[in-house]
């Protein structure tokens, strides 16, 4: 007989809508979801962020509402609702929103959002909402 236990968990969907409405804070990735060992992350934000870059792992921008900017030192993308794009490793970037837009990042657990750089925008990590 074994004594291994087995832990049922609901089967949910994960609603992004109810989600970012308990997010009341910018710049703040809150987890939704793990896969692996990559974090499914929502965040609301709005204006600059910094310069910054994750030298080991690409960042994945998923727009779910609004319109997001993201500058690179050889120029920019813009995306709106809908649109994804993926800054490979290594390269040095800056999200920008004119408006609050909502987003969802995939990234590997503990990569830090201001990659090296510890500055006013450096948010917790593995916060789950």
């Amino acid at each position: 007989m074994s004594t291994h236990q087995t832990i049922q968990r609901p089967h949910r969907a994960i609603n992004f809508a109810e989600k970012l409405q308990l997010i009341n804070d910018q710049w703040q990735p809150r987890v939704v979801a793990e896969m692996n060992d990559y974090q499914f992350k929502l965040v609301r934000i709005e204006g600059d962020f910094v310069w910054h870059e994750h030298a080991d792992t690409d960042e994945t921008f998923i727009v779910l509402d609004g319109q997001l900017r993201i500058d690179m030192r050889d120029g920019s993308v813009l995306l709106s609702a809908g649109e994804m794009f993926v800054v490979p490793k290594g390269t040095e970037h800056k999200p920008y929103a004119e408006r609050e837009v909502k987003l969802l990042l995939i990234e590997p657990r503990g990569v830090k959002n201001t990659g090296e750089e510890n500055n006013e925008r450096t948010a917790a990590n593995d916060v789950w909402i």
